[in-house]
């Protein structure tokens, strides 16, 4: 089936893709990240980018075979949900020798840079993100109506933060005084429940997802140190009010016990990185629903000798203090059970997994980066699974990640093809083609 080129809508939008195909995938391998299991000899049909069924050997006699369906003979291959990355900044480019070049970069030289960086999410598996500050909702849609191609994407807008605070980019000899609600980088200054309030609401008009707070001080930022407190109590639960009356969520960057707990006492519900959690920190945040995303590897690929000189002295130091604690942190979230996500940065999104593998078992990551998320983003009826009514969102793959959960560091050598909304969007793999154009097919 083929788009009409007379139809308006193709007229007025002509990089829509045609109508998706139908899939259907036998004697495969389906990884069940739930209960951790493999189901074998099993047929995935994938219709109008959903999962339409799915059926094991045992199950008995399929559904009548569509003349126009793609048969895929898998040959035990396996299939698993599509991944899902909780924290990146797609803003952040590469391209840059030093983190003082990159926060230089023209707007113009970002946004040209950013399709090349959603293509290689996909390339490496992840077919959603969730964007913690600087992604566009003119980024969302592009990926939504298939202008660029990417992972599905949920945008926190721009993070919100104090004068000052990790989401202010201005050096402590700069005399100039932002305005309020200025955007800074990826971040926006507010200061009082006032701004708060009306800041919130709106990066919410201009279609975030939900809302991050800088709530502690941060590695990158040039004027706090990692034990800063950056928000009143009152300014956080005006902002989490906010949310809460939209039907979303906050999230907090923060680091330290204390900077946590008062996220968490204010109704946030995730927090991000949370390298220095205790006990009770952890205690709390599993009693409260409150989620947690690290993400270990960004900070031991700045501490890497070959990116000496790309952070300041003194956020050197500062990436010091948190990188030694960042596998203590996941260790004990993890022995309490505090829910626990996926989040890398995008360019060390597949070097996260043998880092986690010291700590966490195959299908506990796994779960981290599909069902756990898909709860966190409000999807879990459909994200995060193969299952009927699901999104046909998933991975090919030439081996099994419960066995060695590293292989999802490789890519290169195991993982065959990437399948977001039922597009076969990448793959290496010679008995599937990847859909890369969309023009009809002629004689």
């Amino acid at each position: 089936m083929t788009t009409d080129p007379t139809d308006l809508q193709h007229i007025v939008k002509p990089w829509q893709p045609n109508p998706q195909r139908t899939y259907i995938f036998t004697s495969a391998n389906l990884i069940d990240p739930v209960t951790g299991t493999i189901a074998k000899n099993t047929t995935v049909k994938l219709s109008h980018g959903f999962v339409s069924s799915v059926r094991t050997s045992e199950e008995g006699v399929a559904d009548k075979v569509d003349p126009e369906a793609v048969q895929v003979d898998m040959r035990g291959k396996y299939i698993c949900p599509g991944l899902i990355d909780s924290h990146v900044h797609i803003a952040a480019v590469p391209g840059s020798l030093s983190l003082r070049e990159m926060k230089e970069m023209s707007n113009h030289q970002s946004i040209l840079r950013q399709p090349s960086v959603c293509k290689s999410m996909l390339a490496r598996g992840f077919t959603t993100v969730r964007d913690c500050g600087g992604a566009s909702l003119a980024l969302k849609e592009s990926l939504q109506e298939g202008i660029i191609c990417g992972p599905r994407l949920f945008i926190a807008g721009h993070a919100l933060s104090q004068t000052g605070g990790h989401g202010d980019r201005r050096q402590q000899h700069d005399p100039n005084e932002c305005c309020a609600g200025h955007v800074n980088g990826i971040g926006r200054i507010v200061d009082g429940v006032d701004q708060c309030l009306k800041y919130a609401r709106e990066e919410l008009r201009q279609g975030s997802d939900f809302i991050k707070i800088m709530g502690g001080g941060g590695v990158a930022s040039p004027t706090d140190q990692i034990q800063h407190l950056q928000f009143s109590d009152e300014e956080i639960r005006a902002i989490v009010t906010v949310a809460n009356n939209a039907g979303t969520y906050v999230t907090s960057h923060a680091y330290t016990p204390q900077a946590i707990q008062q996220a968490v006492k204010q109704g946030v519900k995730g927090i991000e990185h949370g390298n220095l959690i205790d006990e009770n920190t952890a205690e709390m945040m599993k009693q409260n629903g409150v989620f947690l995303t690290p993400t270990l590897v960004t900070y031991a690929t700045m501490a890497a000798p070959q990116f000496s000189g790309f952070l300041p002295a003194i956020s050197e130091k500062k990436n010091r203090e948190v990188l030694d604690q960042g596998l203590r942190a996941l260790e004990l979230a993890n022995k309490i059970g505090v829910d626990i996500c996926f989040g890398p940065l995008h360019y060390a999104q597949s070097k996260e997994f043998a880092i986690r593998g010291s700590i966490q078992t195959p299908a506990e990551i796994l779960r981290s980066a599909t069902t756990t998320p898909a709860r966190m983003l409000r999807q879990d009826n459909f994200l995060g699974k193969i299952a009927p009514g699901f999104a046909a969102d998933m991975l090919v793959l030439n081996a099994n990640p419960l066995d060695d959960i590293t292989i999802f560091d490789r890519p290169d050598q195991h993982l065959l093809a990437t399948i977001k909304e039922g597009r076969v969007l990448s793959s290496r793999w010679s008995l599937l083609d990847a859909e890369a154009s969309h023009l009809p097919k002629i004689e």
